[in-house]
């Protein structure tokens, strides 16, 4: 039972990513490598006010959040001089920025060591250090997350994405200043991506500079394609699918080594294959 509950909180740590990134690659068609960095930046930032400071919970996920949207607001300014594959090599030379940060500024992260002995979340006394009630927080996240990203979905400020996602140039002949409104997008994916990085850090009760790889940012790409593009159902199936397919390969009686190899063949089979049969995802209407 404990481990799948444990499962079931990672799910919704990563579901979360997820959602919020479906926003800036799915709903507005810009590819970001960056979004593991945010969630990097909310583990952070959370974990060093509870910890060293004595923060409470809550207080520590307003700043975590506050920090990755104004990290957020001044490199999407940057990205936004470039498109397409640029793009996405503009937003991995800033995950790279950001880990270098994690693993040099060893008097703000302890550098390699990392950071232990997070505390877990309290409110109004009441302890989350059991993975029951802490699985209800996370999901009381995830669905705040999943509200706000569709009440944009049906806004009309998600429809100007989607119409920037189809044709960028037919806006701004139409007096649209679609830098604005790629820009806010990006800004509120990230500041959603804080939240995760705080529910991780306050649960694994340790994080070190391998928090916001890009191995994260490609396995949260990985979710919302296989999901499926502007589809935020899809991105929670996909981060169900993409957390819980390796485990059950713990069963299957190869040795831990193999059993490592094994997951990431699977993810690259994956994306594969839906990219030959159904380059939209599995829930989605738009192709990558």
């Amino acid at each position: 039972m404990e481990y799948i509950l444990h499962l079931a909180i990672i799910v919704s740590i990563f579901a979360i990513l997820g959602v919020s990134l479906n926003l800036v690659v799915g709903f507005t068609g810009l590819l970001s490598l960056a979004h593991a960095a945010f969630y990097g930046v909310g583990a952070y930032a959370s974990a060093i006010l509870t910890r060293s400071y004595g923060w409470d919970f809550f207080p520590s996920v307003l700043v975590g959040i506050a920090v990755a949207m104004f990290a957020a607001l001044l490199i999407g300014l940057v990205l936004s001089k470039f498109d397409g594959d640029y793009y996405a090599l503009a937003s991995l030379g800033f995950s790279a920025i950001v880990y270098s940060l994690f693993l040099n500024w060893r008097g703000l992260t302890r550098g390699s060591l990392g950071l232990p002995g997070i505390p877990r979340p309290e409110i109004f006394g009441m302890s989350f250090s059991e993975r029951e009630f802490f699985l209800i927080l996370a999901l009381l996240c995830l669905i705040l997350v999943y509200a706000v990203s569709r009440w944009i979905e049906r806004s009309s400020f998600g429809r100007v994405l989607k119409a920037i996602r189809e044709d960028e140039r037919a806006l701004r002949v139409f007096g649209y200043r679609t830098l604005l409104f790629k820009l806010a997008v990006f800004v509120m994916a990230s500041g959603m991506a804080a939240i995760a990085g705080a529910l991780f850090a306050s649960y694994t009760r340790f994080i070190d500079p391998n928090v916001g790889l890009l191995m994260d940012s490609v396995l949260i790409l990985a979710m919302v394609i296989l999901g499926g593009m502007a589809s935020l159902k899809g991105s929670i199936f996909g981060a169900l699918f993409l957390i819980v397919l390796p485990e059950l390969m713990r069963f299957v009686g190869f040795p831990d080594l193999v059993a490592a190899e094994l997951r990431q063949i699977t993810y690259g089979l994956i994306l594969i294959l839906l990219m030959l049969y159904r380059p939209q995802g599995l829930l989605g209407k738009y192709k990558l």
